[in-house]
């Protein structure tokens, strides 16, 4: 079993910004949150990851209430890689990504060899082996953004949330990403703006309008001109890339309304 949403719902603003949403990600598999901006999307992964509560539904971790999982607990299962990070400290890259270590150690103990291999081993598996002993306030946006996936993956996660992980990043560093994230052994939801990075690596979609899903399944089976162009007002030509069948989306050019 992994985390699940039973028809949640949130508001903010006075406006319903999720709408009784069910989500039942596959274990071991990434599915993709696809959506137009506002659609509920960074909500979703909020509630998922703990940090705001459903004014209505559930989400359950194994079975449990989420919220009747110790803090430390769902730190150790779940971690969240941001859209955006900041911080005033004068920190290494090695040092945020050892922060992925806190929940697996004792308030105030030093960090373990253990640690340290887990840090290290992160640090490789994203590129920054080289960078480690930069300061972050000297990182461009992408270098901070595959910072936060190294801390994510020193935290050795069972569950993964990735709010629009590819921002900022050139087109090789996605790839790469995307490529990463799919070959972990763990239960992955990210958002993602990109349709065909969607299409590329995700096992499932689901596809968010105004709060609501409007479709689910294989990324075969969602991303239909039909679809792109209720949701995304675009036309677009769908067709078969790869091995795999996998879809193309190609934009033919926006639609009036």
């Amino acid at each position: 079993m992994t985390l699940n949403a039973e028809r949640v719902s949130r508001a903010a603003g006075g406006r319903l910004v999720l709408d009784g949403v069910d989500l039942s990600p596959r274990t071991g598999a990434m599915t993709g949150l696809l959506g137009p901006n506002g659609s509920g999307k960074t909500t979703l992964l909020r509630l998922l990851a703990g940090v705001l509560a459903p004014a209505s539904g559930l989400v359950t971790l194994d079975g449990r209430p989420l919220h009747r999982v110790g803090r430390r607990d769902v730190a150790r299962r779940v971690a969240v890689v941001e859209q955006q990070t900041d911080t005033q400290l004068e920190l290494t890259v090695r040092d945020v990504v050892r922060l992925g270590r806190i929940p697996h150690r004792r308030a105030w103990t030093p960090a373990s060899a253990a640690d340290d291999a887990v840090v290290t081993d992160a640090l490789e598996r994203t590129g920054l082996t080289g960078q480690a002993d930069r300061l972050w306030h000297t990182l461009s946006g992408g270098e901070r953004q595959r910072v936060q996936i190294a801390r994510a993956l020193a935290q050795e996660p069972r569950e993964l949330l990735l709010d629009e992980p590819t921002n900022h990043l050139d087109i090789q560093h996605q790839l790469d990403v995307l490529s990463l994230v799919a070959a972990l052994p763990v239960t992955s939801v990210v958002a993602l703006h990109d349709l065909n990075l969607a299409a590329m690596y995700c096992d499932h979609l689901v596809v968010l309008a105004e709060g609501r899903v409007v479709a689910r399944g294989e990324p075969a089976e969602v991303l239909t001109t039909d679809l792109v162009a209720k949701v995304y007002r675009v036309d677009a030509e769908i067709t078969s890339a790869g091995p795999a069948g996998r879809p193309h989306v190609r934009f033919l050019g926006t639609l009036p309304g």
